[in-house]
């Protein structure tokens, strides 16, 4: 008996939190930031202020001052996770790994000043 009310509770919590049960809510597509449709480009770089230990292949594990390419970042409420990927070293071989960590432990670099200048570039191959 405590094994199937425990089932039940699992499911009458998913029919409730499923999208459009309780009203219009956001998805989380809806409420994501990306820099293209499919996310496949970053949309900044931020330096982890932190270790975190990832809870399974999911996340991803992060050193302190490790540099994190951002793909996308959640709108509103829930800006909890972000999704991202870091690479073991700039001469690693160690193949750049994707996944989710908590924005919390990131700091994004202040954007620098735009200023149009004109400049030119000369480049002479000998």
């Amino acid at each position: 008996p405590a094994r199937m009310a425990a089932a039940l509770r699992a499911a009458l919590l998913c029919v409730l939190l499923a999208p459009g049960a309780a009203g219009h809510r956001d998805s989380l597509a809806e409420r994501k930031a990306c820099a293209d449709e499919e996310c496949s480009h970053p949309i900044s770089v931020a330096v982890a202020v932190a270790d975190y230990a990832a809870p399974d292949c999911r996340f991803l594990p992060l050193q302190r001052g490790q540099v994190v390419y951002v793909f996308s970042k959640l709108r509103g409420r829930g800006k909890l996770f972000w999704s991202g990927s870091v690479q073991g070293g700039y001469y690693s071989e160690q193949p750049a790994r994707l996944g989710y960590f908590p924005s919390s432990l990131c700091r994004e670099p202040p954007k620098l000043p735009y200023s149009p200048l004109k400049t030119h570039f000369l480049f002479f191959c000998g």
